[in-house]
């Protein structure tokens, strides 16, 4: 082998190998398209990956990457699989948002698999932002959702084990997976994001997190960047993280910068000890980061087609 060839090789092998293997409180910076998701969610970054060589739109991309975990029975925080609320009922929240500052949301929204194109079909064929419950359905089945039973026998069985004490008690990092959020840059240089959920399990009949909050789950401005959020949802709304970290890039602060500071502010007011939060933010240089309050949270990032699991930076040690 060549010297040049022998370096450029061990050049890119190092780069990738500390990209993969640290836990990142720098922001770190890329160049061209990108998808970013909350947690290890490798699949839905090739979905949306595979989108965004297809259509080259950053919408495109996050949506196609939302809807694989949507589908997934395996999946017990979003979609179909989803844990259901203290009634036995799995109850779906999603938004969208594009680079151009349109945004979609359902609140509240049952018995469709894929919360997050209702989401979008309500940005695009409506003039309003939000849509929930009964009138979500309905606008989903005029669109041309198919009406599904959503809760799955091992969901269903959880639910009935949990009756036994009916215990409210958020489980932090529970199987290292929540709430998915997705970034991207598209082919342009644009940006859009996603985020969507079944919420908390056994949650009160009715509860609504972050998840469908423009500002909190997911903020975008093609100005400045993006981000989104995952975790005890009812703390990201109180601050508005997603749009909070957004407006802390605009003034200067690289992501990472931006979404440590969005925890501290969470730090300092709440007590954060019993909960997680986790933040990833993306600018318009292609520059990223994340940060969390409790150690386990990660996140996806695709480019060029190359999938790696990062784990992110936290608050308490």
């Amino acid at each position: 082998m060549k010297r040049r060839a022998f370096l450029q090789q061990t050049t890119a092998l190092a780069t990738l190998a500390s990209a993969s293997s640290q836990a990142s409180n720098q922001t770190i910076k890329n160049t061209g398209p990108i998808i970013l998701s909350t947690w290890k969610n490798e699949k839905a970054n090739i979905a949306a990956w595979e989108s965004l060589q297809k259509t080259g739109r950053a919408l495109d991309a996050v949506e196609a990457g939302a809807r694989i975990p949507e589908a997934d029975p395996n999946d017990t925080s979003v979609g179909y699989g989803g844990f259901p609320d203290r009634d036995g009922h799995v109850t779906l929240d999603a938004c969208i948002m594009d680079e151009k500052g349109n945004a979609g949301s359902v609140t509240f929204l049952q018995h469709i698999m894929h919360p997050i194109s209702v989401a979008r079909a309500v940005m695009e064929k409506t003039p309003h932002v939000m849509l929930s419950g009964e009138g979500a359905l309905q606008f989903a089945l005029d669109q041309g959702f198919k009406k599904e039973n959503l809760l799955t026998e091992t969901a269903k069985k959880a639910w009935i084990e949990w009756k036994k004490t009916s215990k409210y008690e958020p489980k932090i990092n529970i199987e290292r997976h929540d709430t998915i959020g997705l970034l991207a840059i598209g082919n342009k240089g644009e940006i859009s994001g996603a985020c969507t959920t079944s919420g908390l399990a056994f949650k009160m009949h009715g509860r609504v997190g972050d998840s469908p909050v423009i500002g909190a789950a997911v903020f975008c401005d093609d100005e400045v960047g993006g981000a989104c959020a995952t975790g005890l949802g009812e703390f990201v709304l109180k601050t508005l993280g997603s749009f909070l970290i957004v407006e802390l890039m605009r003034n200067g602060k690289t992501p990472q910068q931006a979404c440590e500071e969005a925890i501290m502010r969470i730090v300092k007011r709440y007590n954060y000890k019993e909960f997680q939060i986790g933040y990833l933010a993306l600018n318009k240089k292609g520059e990223y980061g994340a940060y969390a309050i409790q150690k386990g949270f990660n996140y996806t990032v695709t480019v060029d087609g190359k999938t790696t699991v990062i784990e992110s930076g936290y608050y308490m040690k």
